[in-house]
């Protein structure tokens, strides 16, 4: 689950396949790491897409 969170799974696909019973459970599966979410919000911050 990490690595598809990493991945940028969105919270959806990883809750159908987790099927956890909350969302809250689906945090103790899926902890993506520091590089990953500065990764995630790099590539979604609309100043950087304007830039290049």
């Amino acid at each position: 689950m990490t690595h598809d969170a990493e991945d940028g799974t969105s919270t959806l696909m990883l809750l159908a396949r987790s099927r956890p019973a909350s969302v809250r459970s689906l945090e103790r599966y899926a902890r993506p790491g520091v590089d990953s979410v500065a990764r995630h919000v790099a590539e979604r911050d609309p100043a950087a897409r304007r830039r290049t």
